[in-house]
């Protein structure tokens, strides 16, 4: 069976409308399924740690309703599509409404946060690991000159988008900056006057991440690029190729 190569990197140009909307529905649909596990991770991870607070607020589902945020779960995302995602440079991420929790009921303090808050990133690394590993063992992606190409067709778009939407999620999040989850992390080990600064930082909320998706978009662009691809090699040195 003869099977059309596409470079990763390329991911698809927008060539008509129909696959502009059938690559809109796909990307959608991988965005919500991804992003609900993130969310229910973290609230998982706090409830195991002692906080009900998720519990109490019914975030502890896999109805996307209780977790999308209209501009991170929706627009973001669509908007990195329709501006090329890969083709340009930049992969396509967002998240969802940040799933509650109270610090001073969480065992092991402020690395019991830490903990919360790395969950869920490494929630998409899993995913995208799982979309890799059938991509790879069903034939849809190979490498070829040392560049990893994937197959034509719907199949083939559904794996490498989970692929790439979740990486790009993951990139994203463990980035050190308030309210991103990678802050969490850094919120643990960093004196209390940087936590005290983080925490202005963290009340802005919705408003630094679009501050700095739109205003470092490419250094941005460069460090996530840097990131995916790292893992995606790292993906291929696994499956031995």
């Amino acid at each position: 069976m003869c099977k059309r190569w596409r470079s990763v990197k390329e991911n698809d140009k927008i060539v008509s409308m129909d696959i502009d909307i059938v690559y809109l529905v796909i990307v959608i649909a991988v965005v919500f399924f991804s992003m609900v596990l993130h969310e229910l991770m973290h609230g998982l991870t706090a409830y195991w740690l002692g906080d009900t607070t998720a519990q109490e607020q019914g975030r502890l589902t896999l109805n996307p309703i209780k977790h999308i945020d209209p501009f991170l779960t929706l627009l973001l995302p669509v908007m990195m599509v329709i501006a090329g995602g890969f083709v340009h440079g930049m992969p396509v991420f967002g998240g969802a409404k940040p799933v509650p929790f109270r610090p001073d009921r969480v065992k092991g303090g402020e690395w019991g946060a830490a903990l919360i808050g790395i969950v869920g990133p490494l929630t998409n690394l899993v995913l995208a690991f799982i979309c890799f590993m059938i991509a790879w063992f069903s034939g849809v992606l190979a490498v070829q000159g040392g560049e990893l190409y994937y197959a034509g067709g719907i199949m083939a778009q559904i794996l490498t988008a989970g692929i790439m939407v979740n990486l790009g999620f993951f990139a994203f999040n463990i980035l050190p900056i308030p309210p991103l989850d990678g802050s969490r992390l850094l919120y643990a080990v960093a004196p209390s006057g940087v936590q005290r600064a983080m925490a202005v930082i963290e009340n802005a909320g919705l408003l630094v991440v679009f501050a700095v998706v739109l205003i470092l978009s490419q250094p941005l662009s460069y460090v996530l690029g840097a990131i995916i691809n790292a893992i995606l090699k790292f993906f291929v040195m696994i499956f031995g190729a």
